[in-house]
C-alpha cells in the first residue's frame, strides 16, 4: 500500500475519473479535483472513496489563485506532493473561420495555461524536495497538426513542447517528467465529437482507446519505467511523427484518413441512435 500523494486535475469524468480509482485502490493519498465538484462528491459517494484518503476538491485550473490555495491545503494536510497528473482539458471541433474568439481563449486558458499553473507549483516544490513526477497529458493531435480541431491540436502542440523542455529542466534537481500522446479515448469528450463533421480525422484510427488503456500507460510506462514520451498506439504515433515531420505528407494522408474517420464516425452515431 502506497502512501504517496498524488494531485489529478479533470476528475469527474473520464481518464481523470479513472486514475483517481487506480490510485485509490492501490493505496495512494488522492487529491482529486475537478471544476464540476458536485459531481466528483457524487463519485465518491457514489464508489465509496474513503475521505481520509481521497480528498475531493473543486479547481478551476485557469484561476493562478485556486491552483495555489489548494496546493498549500495539500501540503499542510499531507506535507508533500509526489505525483501531479494534469488530466484536465477542453475540446470543442470547428473550423477556424467560423470558431468564435472565445473558443481560442478557452482552449489556451484550460488545456495550456492551466496545465502549465499546475507543473509551476509542482516542480517549485519538487525540485526543493529533490524528488517528484510531473505527468501531462497531451494528444496524438499534438505530434500531428489536425483539420477540425486545430486550436485543441495547437494547444496540445504546445503541451508536448513544454512538457518535453520542462522534462530538462528538472532532470538535474531529481524530478521526473512524462508527457502522454494518446489518440483517441472512449470518454465524453470522444462522444461529442461524434456529432460534428469537421472531428472526422478523430475517427479514424482502428480502434479507440480506453481509459485503462491511459491508466496503463501512467502506471507502467511513465511512474515505473520514467519514460520521457508516452505515445499510444505506436503505429498511429509514428505515422503522426512522420507527418508532423512532412506536413505535405501529412496533407495527403488527411484525405484518405478523412474518408474512413467519417465513416467511422457515421456509424459511432447510427449505434448512438
Amino acid at each position: 500500500m502506497s502512501k504517496k500523494v498524488v494531485f489529478i486535475t479533470g476528475c469527474a469524468s473520464g481518464v481523470g475519473l479513472h486514475l483517481t480509482e487506480r490510485f485509490a485502490a492501490l493505496g495512494y493519498r488522492v487529491i482529486a479535483t475537478d471544476i464540476n465538484s458536485e459531481q466528483l462528491k457524487q463519485h465518491q459517494k457514489a464508489k465509496g472513496w474513503d475521505k481520509e484518503s481521497v480528498w475531493v476538491r473543486k479547481l478551476d485550473v485557469t484561476k493562478k489563485a485556486q491552483w495555489q490555495s489548494l496546493w498549500d491545503d495539500a501540503i499542510e494536510k499531507w506535507g508533500q506532493i509526489d505525483i501531479v497528473c494534469n488530466v484536465a482539458g477542453y475540446l470543442l471541433p470547428g473550423n477556424i473561420s467560423e470558431t468564435p474568439f472565445e473558443q481560442i481563449d478557452r482552449h489556451i486558458d484550460i488545456n495550456v495555461k492551466g496545465l502549465m499553473y499546475g507543473s509551476k507549483l509542482a516542480s517549485e516544490n519538487m525540485s526543493k524536495a529533490g524528488r517528484g513526477h510531473i505527468i501531462n497529458i497531451a494528444s496524438l493531435a499534438g505530434i500531428a497538426p489536425i483539420p477540425g480541431i486545430a486550436i485543441y491540436s495547437a494547444s496540445k502542440f504546445a503541451v508536448r513542447g513544454f512538457t518535453l523542455a520542462l522534462a530538462q529542466e528538472l532532470k538535474p534537481k531529481g524530478v521526473n517528467v512524462t508527457v502522454i500522446c494518446p489518440d483517441a479515448i472512449e470518454t465524453p469528450m470522444l462522444t461529442l465529437q461524434e456529432d460534428y463533421d469537421e472531428a472526422a480525422l478523430t475517427f479514424s484510427g482502428s480502434h479507440t482507446l480506453t481509459v485503462e488503456d491511459i491508466a496503463d500507460a501512467v502506471f507502467h510506462d511513465a511512474l515505473q519505467k520514467k519514460a520521457l514520451e508516452v505515445v499510444i498506439p505506436g503505429s498511429r504515433g509514428m505515422l503522426a511523427k512522420l507527418g508532423s515531420a512532412f506536413p505535405k505528407i501529412s496533407f495527403m494522408m488527411s484525405e484518405q484518413l478523412g474518408k474512413a474517420g467519417r465513416k467511422k464516425q457515421q456509424q459511432r452515431k447510427a449505434h448512438t441512435q
